[in-house]
């Protein structure tokens, strides 16, 4: 099991990461599981779930690509600034 150091910075408690679990990028999901604190980099893409789903249904896959109006989303980026 390795350790990290925890301190405060102002008035939030960061801990700082040994090199073999530092994150790509700036921001990370966070969330509690009883008394763990759990934190997960932030998908930049939808590739994480074909590991889940497996491949697409071809009918599916057409279904999607017809002439439908999109939704206007902001970009993971725009939601952690």
């Amino acid at each position: 099991m390795t350790t990290a150091k925890v301190f405060w910075t102002g008035r939030s408690q960061a801990v700082r990461l040994p090199k073999e679990f530092r994150f790509d990028g700036d921001v990370v999901l966070i969330r509690k599981e009883g008394s763990r604190v759990i934190l997960e980099p932030v998908a930049k893409d939808w590739a994480w779930l074909d590991a889940i789903q497996g491949p697409l249904d071809e009918d599916f896959v057409r279904a999607t690509e017809e002439d439908l109006p999109q939704q206007e989303r902001p970009e993971l980026d725009d939601l952690f600034k």
